[in-house]
């Protein structure tokens, strides 16, 4: 008897992995022929699909630490319907996605799989899991 209830609790932790995978996916989406952009670009994107009304209530801190070329720190501010965004560090995130420039702007353009990247450990997500798969909702 242990042994089922043992399964059925490994099985819990990927499928909530997956779920927040997803959602970075979808948070981070753009069109494919933008597939030489780089992470500015991405985030300049991010901008314009802000959804305030998805944001109500929400207070929340995002950190990105991306290596290579095009690397650096970019970081989300979400307060109560509204965001800041800008380059650097943020103190306190909530959550911080780590990966290489192309890899990020590569899950942004769909060309690699948010849920691929994150089980490949090409996207690291350190955090708040909850607040990670909010980020897909406020921007699609």
């Amino acid at each position: 008897m242990p042994d089922r209830f043992t399964a059925k609790r490994c099985l819990v932790l990927p499928i909530h992995v997956v779920a927040v995978a997803i959602c970075i996916g979808a948070a981070t989406a753009a069109p494919a022929e933008h597939s030489d952009s780089t992470p500015q670009q991405v985030f300049d994107s991010m901008r314009g699909s802000f959804r305030p009304a998805k944001a109500k209530g929400v207070h929340a801190r995002y950190q990105w630490d991306l290596s290579g070329p095009n690397g650096g720190q970019w970081w989300i501010d979400v307060n109560d319907g509204t965001y800041k965004m800008g380059k650097g560090k943020i103190d306190h995130p909530n959550v911080t996605f780590v990966a290489k420039d192309k890899d990020w702007v590569a899950v942004s353009n769909g060309q690699l799989g948010g849920t691929w990247a994150y089980l490949t450990g090409r996207l690291k997500i350190r955090g708040d899991q909850a607040v990670a798969r909010k980020l897909g909702e406020m921007f699609p």
